[in-house]
């Protein structure tokens, strides 16, 4: 937003007369990225709909449709009453309240995933409340549309957008899962990301052209690939897309910004920021409490989601865009929305601090001890489930350890879908997808992918990401386990060995040498084998990283 302020037609601008050099960096006309700022939005959505399966729901529905709905109805006519009574139209004060009763899904998910309590009772408690206003902008931006429209296309516009939407799922629940599938089979990152994309604008544009929310065709789009098998990949792919666009979209809401005339107002927004806040927040932390949820846990999560969202800029663009509000009256509730969404990490703090200063710790709320659901419950990670995967989760399966599975077949995937086992495809070497499938919280990472480069590259990402993961690692040979074991591995287990151990085993048998000395025997080799091998690892961490120089060198040479 503040880059937004500077190259905006209030900010650098001004000095253009003196500096003629500045033109070059400025953006007189707001309008000119609204589309791919509007495509910030539709992305969140999309990544919202990747994110919300029917389970989750399921398991959320008391916080998601009990305590998110009664706040944003709550939140919506309190503010709504408020502007009524400073002077407002019907329409416009329920315009206003719609818009400020929503809060920032971008910013508050950032800062509670930076201070690692998202999974905590105020992140899930905040999730719930985010969630249901995220489906709620849906048809609040309809509605505005339809009543901008005017009342005499109301029919035609609701079937029209119940036909699209229909079709939408309809169309995507045959082709969306074969087009993925053929695209994965290319091996081409490039038209994986083609992919994503098409399918993103594909769903958007097919409902803004019956008048229906861009917002809807990406949510539903989002939905549909929610419960197939790229569905971690797609997240990696698309995040970097989403965070671009949704920076363009808020540089275009800082672009509207006239801090000059924002400092010359400045008790008048200072005013209402404070009571947009306390209002929000008082109605979240006594609705928290009706729900079960303590007292602390409530206020943390007013203090978050108090001040405006990315959706309330939405709401009011289309407001004015379809003429129900002028643009001197949106220009006050932009303003107060934005400041409150700057204050957010300052409010987070203080919230923290509350907690920090009770005397004793408070118990986890009732009402927010609910299962991980997904793959966000702490598993076993297999990365690869040819043969060697499928056999330890049939192990795993056998004795009742949870586990997520990636594989970059996308064939094998799908065979193994249809036993509605959780394997996913992806390339799991990259970290951003190791994340997606909480590393930080996994009980081991398995590696056994026969592809050993890929499998050094991915154990050294883990270890990275984790330093008391355990690591288990299907390894080409003794001097590949020392590797192994140099970068980070728990365990390395050499094929060649394990093979010949296990021939030494049916000889012996076989040979009439009773099964318990021949079993003790076996482990204990094996021990001594292994005992050996860890002692290589140093040795062969030098050798790894002379030749790393060796490459570098030769690269830079060429």
């Amino acid at each position: 937003m503040l880059v937004g302020v500077a190259v905006g037609p209030y900010g650098l601008v001004l000095l253009a007369d003196r500096l003629p050099w500045l033109g070059a960096i400025m953006l007189n006309r707001p309008e000119t990225i609204a589309p791919i700022a509007e495509l910030g939005i539709s992305m969140m959505m999309f990544m919202i709909g990747l994110e919300m399966s029917l389970e989750r729901l399921q398991v959320m529905r008391r916080l998601v449709f009990g305590f998110g709905l009664l706040q944003f109805v709550l939140c919506a006519v309190a503010i709504a009453a408020i502007a009524y009574a400073f002077g407002a139209s019907p329409l416009l004060a329920v315009v206003i309240g719609a818009a400020l009763s929503m809060s920032s899904t971008a910013v508050v998910v950032q800062v509670l995933s930076h201070e690692k309590r998202l999974g905590g009772p105020v992140g899930r408690a905040s999730l719930a409340v985010l969630l249901l206003q995220d489906i709620a902008a849906v048809p609040v931006l309809f509605v505005i549309g339809v009543v901008g429209a005017g009342g005499g296309a109301l029919t035609w516009t609701i079937v029209q957008a119940v036909v699209v939407v229909l079709g939408l799922i309809a169309a995507g629940r045959l082709v969306l899962r074969p087009l993925f599938r053929s695209v994965a089979r290319t091996g081409s990152p490039e038209l994986f990301v083609a992919a994503c994309l098409l399918v993103v604008l594909a769903t958007g544009l097919a409902t803004a052209e019956v008048g229906v929310p861009m917002e809807l065709g990406s949510l539903i789009a989002g939905l549909l690939l929610a419960e197939t098998e790229f569905r971690r990949q797609i997240e990696v792919t698309i995040d970097p897309f989403k965070g671009l666009l949704l920076g363009v979209f808020l540089i275009s809401v800082g672009m509207s910004l006239d801090l000059a005339g924002i400092a010359a107002d400045a008790p008048r927004v200072v005013l209402g920021g404070v009571v947009l806040v306390v209002v929000k927040l008082a109605i979240i932390a006594c609705l928290a409490r009706a729900f079960g949820v303590r007292w602390l846990t409530g206020l943390q999560a007013g203090l978050l989601l108090g001040p405006g969202g990315e959706f309330g800029f939405v709401i009011l663009g289309l407001a004015h865009v379809e003429g129900l509000i002028g643009g001197d009256v949106v220009r006050f509730p932009l303003v107060v929305a934005a400041a409150t969404m700057a204050c957010i990490p300052l409010l987070s703090t203080l919230g923290r601090r509350m907690s920090r200063g009770a005397r004793v710790a408070p118990a986890v709320d009732p009402a927010l001890l609910l299962p991980q659901i997904d793959d966000a419950t702490p598993r076993v990670i297999i990365a690869g489930f040819g043969r060697v995967g499928e056999t330890v989760a049939s192990m795993l399966e056998r004795h009742n350890v949870a586990y997520v599975a990636v594989d970059a077949d996308p064939d094998r995937v799908a065979d193994q879908r249809k036993l509605r086992r959780y394997v996913y495809w992806g390339d799991i070497t990259q970290p951003e997808l190791l994340h997606r499938l909480h590393v930080e919280s996994a009980r081991a990472l398995v590696v056994t992918m026969g592809d050993h480069a890929a499998s050094d590259r991915l154990v050294a990402a883990a270890r990275a990401a984790r330093r008391d993961l355990l690591i288990m690692v299907r390894a080409r040979d003794a001097r590949h386990a020392a590797h192994l074991y140099a970068i980070g591995a728990t365990d390395a287990v050499p094929e060649t060995i394990e093979a010949s151990l296990q021939l030494s085993e049916a000889v012996l048998v076989e040979l009439g040498v009773p099964m318990g000395p021949v079993i003790a025997a076996i482990h204990e080799h094996r021990a001594e084998l292994q005992a050996q091998i860890k002692a290589m690892a140093p040795r062969a961490e030098v050798r790894a990283r002379g030749r790393r120089r060796l490459r570098d060198t030769l690269t830079r040479v060429g």
